[in-house]
């Protein structure tokens, strides 16, 4: 029996079915030279925003990061976890301040911070990761000597201040981590350090700790998720994003932004001043805001790239 008799369309004549798949080819086809290019690559992520504490943003994150590791990128996963410890404080009975953008952090609430940081949230995260196989490994920056810091002293008008258990970053030891992505595990690292100095653990800003990691390890890019489309170019007066800028061009506009920027920006300054090729600010409350911003050719957020050398490219 014949193709057309069967009532199937032969080779000569037939006309191609449109298949409901194609859009789906096109899309990895799009990703393909973004595959190839960042393949091997490391990428340190900060997890943080909303994205931590909606059910299916979270469950989306850790699928999209599980989707970068099969893909043969490193992924590294940083995580704060700001709202998760305003309610144990809260639950506890202990008082949320902040000075300087930054969590006033007394023996009690640091407690409660390492608590919360290793013990809830990085559990958590470590958990939807290994949904999807034995791949996510969890541990703070005190493990193996990762993360050393001294006591934080910002200054507000002209004064140094006492912010408690708040530390600054003197040191990066990537030892562990690079055994971990050798062995090809996902690190997923709390934001607590070791005292340089002292007995004390100390908290340290998740932004800053990605940024830190990212220029210690030689990141191909540092992506940090925040609950804002990306930098805006005029806000409160405009809500235009700022796709690209350089060093030079973010630095002359740090002293405007945000309180709530200022950490992530100034993290994507270091890291590219520290080597790191790309950071970039996502707005983490878009499903799959990693996937969409690494491999299409539009991208999301604000991207901060090296300043332009002389004679060639940025």
């Amino acid at each position: 029996m014949s193709d057309e008799k069967a009532g199937q369309p032969g080779a000569s004549g037939g006309t191609a079915r449109k298949h409901t798949a194609l859009p789906k080819a096109q899309i990895l086809i799009e990703a393909l030279p973004w595959l190839r290019r960042h393949n091997g690559k490391v990428v340190v992520i900060k997890f943080g925003g909303n994205a931590m504490i909606d059910e299916d943003l979270k469950a989306a994150f850790a699928q999209d990061v599980v989707f970068l590791h099969q893909a043969g990128l490193k992924p590294v996963v940083v995580h704060g976890g700001g709202p998760q410890i305003n309610a144990q404080l809260d639950k506890q009975g202990l008082v949320s301040e902040f000075k300087a953008g930054l969590r006033v952090t007394t023996p009690e609430a640091m407690d409660v911070v390492r608590m919360v940081l290793a013990g809830q949230v990085q559990r958590e995260l470590v958990g939807l990761l290994n949904q999807h196989g034995p791949l996510a490994v969890g541990m703070t920056g005190e493990d193996a000597r990762t993360i050393t810091a001294t006591k934080h002293s910002p200054e507000i008008d002209g004064e140094l201040i006492d912010i408690g258990r708040v530390g600054e970053i003197t040191d990066i030891d990537t030892g562990a981590i690079e055994a971990l992505l050798a062995d090809g595990r996902i690190p997923v690292i709390s934001s607590i350090a070791r005292s340089a100095d002292d007995h004390h653990v100390y908290n340290v800003n998740a932004d800053t700790a990605a940024a830190a990691l990212a220029a210690s390890l030689g990141a191909e890019t540092l992506m940090v998720l925040t609950d804002v489309e990306g930098l805006y170019a005029d806000w409160p007066h405009s809500d235009e994003v700022i796709s690209r800028l350089t060093v030079s061009e973010l630095q002359k506009l740090l002293p405007e932004l945000s309180s709530g920027m200022v950490p992530k920006m100034e993290g994507c300054l270091h890291a590219v001043r520290g080597g790191v090729g790309t950071a970039r600010v996502l707005d983490g409350r878009i499903p799959h805001s990693i996937l969409l911003e690494i491999f299409t050719d539009s991208g999301i957020g604000t991207m901060v790239v090296p300043d332009r050398q002389p004679g060639g490219a940025a």
